[in-house]
């Protein structure tokens, strides 16, 4: 009881290093019942491995049970737009309408697919950081971070770049992600309401059009797709972009605020760069937690975690565990080999965008190294209040 009360996600002073916390929840247990979110805390690698592919586990219920036979109250009437367009969507589906729509979705990422925009994320990578090259420096988030993913998905899904929404896909992502943290307030509530219902408009619009004049882009295959209905194909859209984004931004920055905090930057191996980005991944992981619902009786470690409990997987905590990555668990090891992370998930909900994930990474690094090797902070970043999807607002750095 005492290890979970030290877990405070509403803390900025926890938020900015939660890792200590980890290391006492991980050495008192393997699952601690927290009372301010109601849910069971899982903060070892093992077990947050093993749960994250364990199919008495998911992440609705409502595939197998009504609110009223789970113990669950029915969500918020006025929050209908954001559950509408979330509960549609890949990540939070189950059983066969999550078989059949990763299926489909999985055609676009593909090794072969994600090889062939290999030039274009470097092209844009370069340009990106050149600019802040030929600036002196700025903001790093929003001047390369932010622009680059977006800048991908958009394309991917055949976002015209003459449209004014373009520049609203981040605003509309990030106000619907505040929607994944704990305890969300009713003004997050609010914010994400209305922007899932201009988001799924937007995108009802661009649907209409590519039906009208079909284009080489993913709106245009989903469309010739009978099996998807048009809602699914507007929260697959969103979740693409929402997902797509959310981890190269926040690695990419907090990637670089552990480096140059480390004195590591010039340490940062060209030739082994993908090795170098999966631990920075993993050092500091970009989402902390992953909530799953319990649809039948699991036991953790001894602890019994009845059907209708919700349990708050620690992947932050997973990745600094000691019983998998060793003493060194706690240190930056840019030439780590053995690194089984659970950044990107596992299981059914294994992150289908990871690949492409990686490929930004490593070009906004690359071009980083070569455009910008004296790298250092402006000033001080400082971080978002969110836990769950930690990052910070801004990144000042000087070249």
């Amino acid at each position: 009881m005492d290890a979970a009360a030290a877990f405070d996600p509403w803390s900025p002073e926890f938020v900015a290093d939660p890792y200590p916390v980890y290391a006492e929840l991980r050495a008192a247990g393997p699952a601690h019942w927290y009372g301010p979110t109601r849910q069971w805390l899982i903060p070892r690698h093992e077990d947050v491995s093993a749960l994250l592919r364990d199919r008495r586990l998911g992440r609705t219920y409502t595939h197998r049970f009504t609110h009223e036979e789970f113990g669950r109250e029915a969500p918020d009437p006025r929050h209908e737009p954001f559950h509408t367009l979330n509960d549609h969507g890949l990540l939070d589906l189950e059983g066969a309408d999550h078989t059949r729509i990763r299926r489909l979705v999985a055609k676009a990422f593909t090794p072969r697919t994600v090889e062939r925009l290999v030039p274009t994320v470097r092209g844009l990578a370069d340009g990106l950081v050149g600019e802040l090259v030929a600036a002196g420096g700025g903001d790093l988030q929003a001047a390369v971070a932010e622009p680059l993913p977006v800048a991908v998905i958009a394309a991917m899904l055949g976002v015209p770049e003459e449209d004014e929404e373009r520049a609203m896909l981040r605003p509309w992502s990030a106000a619907i992600c505040g929607m994944f943290e704990l305890n969300p307030s009713e003004e997050t509530a609010r914010a994400a309401v209305r922007a899932s219902i201009e988001f799924s408009g937007y995108l009802r619009e661009l649907i209409a059009r590519r039906r009208a004049e079909p284009g080489d882009d993913l709106v245009s295959a989903l469309i010739g797709v009978e099996e998807l209905t048009e809602q699914e194909m507007v929260s697959t859209c969103v979740l693409l972009l929402n997902a797509g984004h959310e981890a190269t931004v926040n690695t990419t920055v907090g990637g670089v605020w552990t480096l140059l905090r480390h004195g590591a930057w010039e340490a940062l191996p060209a030739p082994g760069l993908s090795t170098a980005v999966d631990e920075l991944l993993r050092y500091d992981t970009p989402l902390h937690l992953f909530e799953r619902w319990v649809l039948d009786d699991i036991e953790v470690g001894g602890t019994v975690i009845p059907r209708g409990s919700e349990v708050a997987l620690l992947l932050g905590s997973a990745n600094r565990d000691p019983a998998r990555f060793g003493r060194t668990a706690d240190v930056l090891d840019l030439t780590r080999a053995d690194n089984p992370h659970v950044t990107f998930g596992a299981g059914i909900h294994y992150c289908l965008g990871a690949p492409l994930a990686r490929l930004e990474l490593t070009a906004v690094f690359d071009a980083l190294l070569r455009r910008a090797p004296g790298l250092r902070l402006a000033a001080d970043p400082v971080r978002r209040p969110g836990y769950v999807i930690r990052g910070f607002e801004s990144l000042l750095v000087e070249v």
